[in-house]
């Protein structure tokens, strides 16, 4: 995989870890957001690792 690519993902991956810490800091955290967050994350981790 192009090192472009990884960045990328690498990226992606920490801006929704992000967005699921500020979420989840919420008083009431949008639950259905949090989830459709972390199945979005998981792909892009399970890419990372297929491809390394």
């Amino acid at each position: 995989m192009e090192t472009s690519h990884v960045s990328a993902l690498q990226t992606k991956h920490a801006g929704l870890e992000r967005r699921i810490a500020e979420e989840m800091a919420r008083p009431v955290p949008d639950d259905v957001l949090v989830m459709e967050l972390k199945k979005r994350k998981l792909r892009i981790k399970e890419e990372l690792t297929q491809r390394h």
